[in-house]
């Protein structure tokens, strides 16, 4: 909208007033904070589970949250639901204080925990009205709000099925049908592709990315692929500390203290010799190391590694061509996030990040089950009937 002044000029012996716009300062585009944690520490006597841990996710990010066994993920999780106090620090969701408007907070949160909260003798639809209901929905919008995640999630199908006779696949989907029925600003979603067969698992994934933008969501997984694929910042823990908090791609390279090429070379006329390949790329000053890796297309696959900021790509390509032999690929290595976690955790296995922490981290609170969802967890009023 233009905005102008009235100011007057003479022409004459007569003022006229004429329009002079004003120019207005643009507010610079600044990302939301839907969730921001400060110091936030949760300790059981002798035992502290989570220690003075910060981050922050912006409105409409997919967070991954990975740490081995034991390092505080379900901790964290269940102080930003309210479900469990911190002993310190502070977190705020959707701009609402955890601790002095819990229940603002709540209303403001979707949460799937790794065990679905269903009851077994409920009827897929019957048990989401009943959730919409704990939610605040009524009428004509309760309705709407179940057709639609039964319609997302694709439990349709079992709508007048009893929950305990369903897969366990269907019912991870009707859990995360319950967590977003309301239409939170916040998901929060522990192992939601868990008992998922592949197809299903793919689904899940493209609902969640879907999702992403008009909710924020906070996944905690031990599928580290699925974090690749699906998150746009992760966050890892370990010992009860963020040991890390950045984009893959940025704690790949962050990871590496060397950096590493892929050539694929092959020759031009005749036959090729690896270890004459081999020989000729450790002569590129630089180098530190070349490893033969596979032998493809008639040619060989090999690994470079050089001191990290040396700029090595054109030397090996040019060492390559002046050998006479064909370059057909030459690209940076990706360090996986699997080797990536491993290194900043210290885990001897992959597998020590599969599930949450349990008792061996936390007494009771931290080793309670998580139940069906029960009107102090939502709203704090009774569903109508």
């Amino acid at each position: 909208m233009a905005v102008s002044a009235r100011a007057s000029r003479m022409w004459g012996s007569r003022p006229v007033f004429v329009d002079i716009p004003l120019t207005r300062k643009s507010k610079p585009n600044v990302r939301r904070k839907m969730i921001t944690v400060n110091a936030l520490t949760r300790k059981y006597a002798r035992t502290t589970a989570v220690n003075q841990i910060s981050f922050s996710v912006d409105k409409g990010q997919i967070v991954g949250f990975l740490g081995p066994n034991g390092a505080g993920k379900t901790t964290t999780m269940r102080m930003l639901t309210c479900f469990l106090p911190p002993s310190s620090g502070t977190a705020t969701v959707a701009g609402f204080d955890i601790l002095d408007q819990s229940m603002e907070v709540r209303r403001r949160i979707g949460y799937l925990p790794e065990t679905p909260p269903i009851y077994p003798e409920m009827a897929t639809a019957e048990y989401l009205r009943f959730v919409g209901r704990l939610k605040g929905l009524r009428g004509a919008e309760l309705e709407k709000r179940v057709d639609y995640v039964m319609g997302r999630c694709s439990v349709a199908d079992v709508k007048a099925k009893q929950l305990g006779k369903l897969s366990k696949g269907y019912r991870q989907r009707v859990g995360l049908a319950q967590a977003i029925i309301h239409n939170p600003d916040v998901l929060i979603l522990d192992e939601p592709t868990a008992g998922l067969d592949p197809k299903q698992i793919n689904e899940t994934r493209d609902l969640i990315k879907d999702l992403a933008g008009e909710h924020t969501i906070i996944l905690s997984t031990h599928i580290l692929p699925e974090v690749e694929q699906t998150c746009q910042q992760v966050i890892i823990i370990n010992k009860g500390r963020v040991v890390a908090t950045d984009s893959v791609a940025n704690l790949q390279a962050r990871a590496r203290n060397a950096e590493t090429m892929i050539l694929e070379v092959a020759p031009r006329d005749g036959s090729i010799q690896a270890e004459q390949v081999q020989r000729k790329l450790e002569q590129v000053a630089g180098v530190s190391r070349v490893q033969i890796k596979d032998r493809r297309n008639g040619g060989f696959l090999l690994e470079t590694e050089s001191r990290k900021g040396e700029l090595v790509r054109g030397d090996l390509a040019r060492a390559v061509i002046a050998g006479g032999w064909d370059l057909n690929e030459l690209r940076p290595a990706a360090m996986s996030l699997e080797e990536v976690f491993l290194q900043l955790t210290g885990s001897d296995s992959a597998a020590q990040e599969a599930k949450p922490d349990t008792a061996a981290n936390t007494p009771a609170a931290d080793s309670e089950p998580a139940g069906p969802p029960h009107a102090d967890a939502a709203q704090g009023e009774e569903p109508q009937a």
